[in-house]
């Protein structure tokens, strides 16, 4: 057992940006305790992430090549430099790792392995004697609506209608889907991906064979969700907290720096999507003459919609002439929290990333919610319909599609002072701010996240 000070930790988080980025902030809180960080990751990808790396005496970047795979472009490394229907094809790549994983482990010979995606993990690190926790970035309320045991995804898929109502004792909660959401869940939950596993399944397996369960995540916001988790796969549920990141130690961009400062506070509507979500060029077009719509002044991080080689291709036409010094839409990397933390900004549209909603929580600028896929989805009904910390941009119930004037009426709805939501949504937002930025919360979840890692090994 390690003694009492520290332990030493792998790390092998699914290839996604957003994953490996939320892996590394917890390996951040643990090293600043002093626990050592064996942090497996693509080798073109670890030049991107050392700047992160607050502690490089205590976190050690391993580079794992990917393997190749018929039909992934050779050089792939992440999600971020495939289409989203090539990215079974990564998992499938991760999946032949396994060896090299598995040497690396028994050279290692750390503790605990946090892991995610690899559902094969747990196998190897049990022969190993090492512990396994499942270190999830989708939220407790996603796990519980799509992957609960009850829904006995081993015998069959989930279907549109399964998934359009919760499991049995699923808490009381507003979440609830439409039929476009339960439609495109059902057929990403049973394509195969990696191994020949449906991806539901495979995240089942992760759960089931994992020694702890763990979120980024607070009782006093999900609480019943994590509780309804730990009856179901009867195995503890670790929460780390809100693991709010570091505040970057760089400076906004000039040009956007410049952008925003010409604003007065509270002002400008941000609107980020991610670094993977890619719309087709209509609701990418209806997206930006939302913006424009509402008269405000913008700045909008968007990838070029599908089939567009570029931003300025995909713009309306006259768009550019019309929004002149007011509208900015930027198709590169943003710094997206110093801009949520700057004083002009009143209004953030996001597409309901975990890692984003826990940038908008800790700020001042209102939440305009527009989720794409998978946990986005569930995450959007979590805060505007339990939490009331946001408003849903309105979308057709079975097409899914949203107009520009939805858009704006979605962003109205938490700008205009006299909204009677705008009260409620900016209440509650202030309440949960104060809460997540309250002194000694972030200390106390990690202290008695470290505590109950220790008991998992007496």
């Amino acid at each position: 057992m390690a003694d009492q000070q520290s332990f030493h930790i792998a790390m092998y988080p699914w290839f996604a940006l957003g994953h490996l980025t939320s892996f590394l902030h917890i390996s951040n809180k643990l090293a600043q305790r002093g626990h050592k960080i064996s942090f497996l990751l693509p080798p073109k990808t670890k030049p991107k992430f050392e700047p992160f790396n607050r502690f490089p005496d205590l976190i050690t970047f391993i580079p794992i090549k990917v393997p190749d795979v018929e039909g992934l472009p050779p050089g792939t490394e992440t999600t971020n430099d495939v289409p989203f229907p090539l990215h079974s094809l990564l998992m499938t790549a991760m999946d032949l790792t396994k060896p090299i994983i598995e040497a690396y482990l028994c050279d290692l010979k750390p503790h605990f392995v946090f892991f995610d995606f690899t559902y094969w993990l747990p196998e190897v690190s049990g022969r190993l004697g090492i512990k396994s926790v499942h270190y999830c970035t989708i939220s407790p309320a996603t796990v519980g609506y799509l992957i609960s045991p009850e829904r006995k995804l081993l015998e069959k898929s989930s279907t549109e209608a399964d998934l359009m109502k919760p499991p049995p004792s699923f808490p009381p909660s507003s979440i609830k889907l439409h039929s476009h959401e339960a439609r495109g869940l059902a057929a990403t939950a049973a394509k195969k991906c990696g191994s020949g596993i449906s991806f539901l399944v495979r995240q089942l397996l992760s759960f089931s064979g994992s020694d702890a369960i763990s979120f980024k995540a607070c009782t006093e916001m999900e609480g019943p969700f994590c509780k309804y988790i730990e009856k179901q796969f009867d195995k503890p549920v670790i929460l780390a907290g809100p693991v709010v990141p570091e505040p970057p130690n760089s400076v906004l961009d000039e040009h956007i720096a410049n952008f925003l400062d010409r604003f007065e506070a509270e002002s400008v509507v941000f609107c980020a999507f991610g670094s993977e979500c890619i719309l087709d060029k209509n609701q990418f077009q209806e997206l930006i003459l939302g913006l424009e719509l509402t008269g405000l002044p913008f700045l909008a991080a968007l990838k070029a919609p599908i089939g567009a080689e570029t931003i300025d291709s995909a713009l309306p036409e006259g768009f550019s002439d019309r929004v002149k010094g007011r509208g900015f839409v930027y198709g590169n990397w943003i710094q997206q929290q110093l801009i949520l933390k700057h004083h002009s900004v009143g209004c953030f549209v996001t597409h309901c990333g975990s890692g984003s909603l826990s940038e908008a929580l800790i700020n001042k600028c209102q939440l305009v919610l527009l989720p794409n896929v998978g946990d986005q989805i569930i995450n959007a009904r979590l805060m505007g319909g339990d939490l009331k910390v946001g408003v849903e941009v309105e979308k057709g119930e079975e097409d899914g599609l949203f107009t520009r004037d939805g858009v704006c009426k979605a962003v109205k709805a938490v700008t205009d002072d006299d909204s009677e939501v705008q009260k409620e949504v900016r209440t509650n937002h202030t309440k949960w701010r104060e809460f997540l930025s309250s002194e000694r919360l972030e200390d106390s979840y990690i202290d008695g996240f470290i505590q109950k890692l220790h008991a998992l090994l007496g």
